[in-house]
């Protein structure tokens, strides 16, 4: 009774102490993080600035190109793409990360259990010693208090740390989308570029026909026939230019939807127009991007996570307090453990109070703060980046339009001096070298034309990715991508086999 007493008293004279502890154990250290604002332009550079703006139209931006065929290569990348892939398992990663942090708020507790067996020899007497056993089995509980808040700090960089990584999934998202949509409008200008110089050969090699039946009628020399040939030649060597620049395009579309390069060769062999977007797109205003581009979310989330590590490194340079207790039973018998006279306990703080490291953990601090500036660096650098790249792209593409209007014109009139000099070749009022000329010019400007309209392709899809128009839908980071097999316990030779 007595003992019980003591032991009573004694907890009563760390209450105190316990309690001072557990008050404090709410101070944190370390700046607190908050969202930067950082300026942006009023407005676009090609904007009115007396007209309200227009929200930007940012979902599923590439359905209006209005090709089903695109639509259905984009959603297969995204179940597909190995980069998508390797950005889910990230997540994965930081949802575990974010878990481990947050444990260590909380108690942990370990159970033992042991058993041993040994001899004392009698050296003296010669006989054969007597032989002993223990038994003993016990309760571990260690707690640290978050006295100057490390352990908060360290939850609270994971869990920016897993926002970055959600953030980097949307971003190779906005990469993927547009990645397709460029190789698709590609593929396709190749396949009519192709087309037309097919029919170019056509052409040429009726103007040869043409040329042959006038040299047998000797209105003009056989050297007249070779410069037809010729010509019919040289645009003919094209082609295999243009079928290998094709198969490139689709091989490496097929690789971004995550499969062979060779697995879309039948399914896009039959040609379809080059897809023409919807046109003008609403760009909205520049601080729009803030809110829209992953990639400014994610680099603002990092310099969130390298922020809270400077309260982790700074909490180090402060005392630490933990609380210990165990309880164990020990005994010469299995049958006696857990009686009275066999159980034991202890209980009480530590404190650990660091009092000289030579300034390691100072420098500590400083490599957390020069990591975080590098981070607000990256996230400054980041806005200027996606304000560069929605003006050049609306640039290129308003200009673009302009060149695809002048283009239009140009082939239009080149079309019709083709048809009226082979018009008048045939009936013997023009040269052949003004058939050649005026040929040769066709086919330039119809194939320049096919160029302009893959290239307003592409800046509108440039266009949306500058400004963070992405994928909406839902993605599951959940599932993992490796299946793992035998995770039983099994024995070790089944194991290694």
């Amino acid at each position: 009774m007595q003992g019980f007493e003591r032991g009573s008293i004694a907890a009563g004279r760390l209450i105190v102490p316990i309690s001072t502890v557990v008050l404090l154990a709410g101070c944190i250290v370390g700046p607190d993080y908050r969202t930067p604002i950082l300026p942006t332009p009023a407005h676009w550079s090609g904007q009115n600035p007396t007209k309200t703006a227009l929200p930007a139209q940012l979902s599923k931006w590439w359905q209006r190109l209005r090709d089903p065929e695109l639509n259905a290569l984009v959603e297969e990348a995204v179940a597909g793409n190995l980069e998508v892939a390797s950005a889910r398992a990230k997540i994965r990663e930081a949802h575990a990360s974010y878990r481990q942090s947050a444990a260590t708020l909380f108690p942990s507790a370990d159970g033992s259990l042991s058993a041993n067996r040994g001899t004392t020899a009698a050296i003296t007497s010669g006989s054969g010693g007597d032989s002993s056993g223990a038994f003993r089995s016990g309760f571990d509980a260690t707690w640290e208090l978050d006295l100057f808040g490390a352990n908060h700090r360290s939850v609270e960089a994971a869990r920016y740390g897993l926002d970055a990584a959600e953030e980097e999934l949307r971003s190779r998202l906005l990469t993927l989308i547009g990645d397709v949509a460029a190789n698709y409008a590609q593929a396709r200008g190749y396949q009519a570029r192709i087309q037309l110089a097919r029919r170019s050969v056509a052409s040429q090699e009726q103007t040869v026909a043409i040329t042959r039946t006038r040299a047998k009628a000797g209105l003009v020399t056989a050297a007249d026939v070779a410069k037809a040939k010729a010509q019919a030649s040289s645009t003919e060597a094209e082609v295999p230019t243009l079928e290998a620049s094709y198969a490139e395009t689709v091989h490496r579309l097929a690789v971004v939807t995550g499969r062979s390069p060779d697995a879309l060769n039948d399914r896009l062999k039959r040609g379809a127009p080059i897809p023409a977007p919807h046109l003008p797109v609403p760009t909205g205003i520049p601080a729009d991007i803030l809110l829209a581009r992953p990639d400014i979310r994610m680099a603002e989330r990092q310099y969130a996570q390298y922020t809270a590590r400077i309260g982790q490194a700074e909490a180090a340079r402060y005392p630490s307090v933990s609380l210990t207790g165990n309880i164990d039973t020990s005994a010469l018998e299995l049958g006696d453990l857990g009686k009275n006279s066999t159980i034991g306990f202890s209980f009480g703080p530590k404190l650990s109070v660091p009092l000289f490291n030579a300034g390691k953990l100072q420098a500590a601090v400083d490599v957390a703060k020069a990591e975080r500036d590098q981070h607000f660096i990256a996230y400054k650098a980041s806005v200027l980046t996606a304000l560069q790249d929605v003006e050049n792209a609306s640039v290129s593409l308003t200009q673009e339009r302009i060149r695809n209007g002048k283009l239009s014109s140009s082939a239009k009139s080149a079309r019709d001096a083709a048809r009226l000099v082979r018009i008048l070749y045939q009936s013997g009022a023009a040269s052949l070298l003004e058939v050649l000329d005026a040929q040769r010019s066709l086919d330039t400007a119809e194939d320049t034309l096919l160029q302009s309209r893959v290239s307003i392709a592409t800046d509108y899809i440039a266009l949306n990715k500058a400004l963070g128009g992405g994928w909406d839908g839902a993605i599951d980071s959940a599932k993992p991508e490796g299946v793992d097999a035998k995770t039983r316990p099994q024995p070790a030779s089944k194991a290694t086999q």
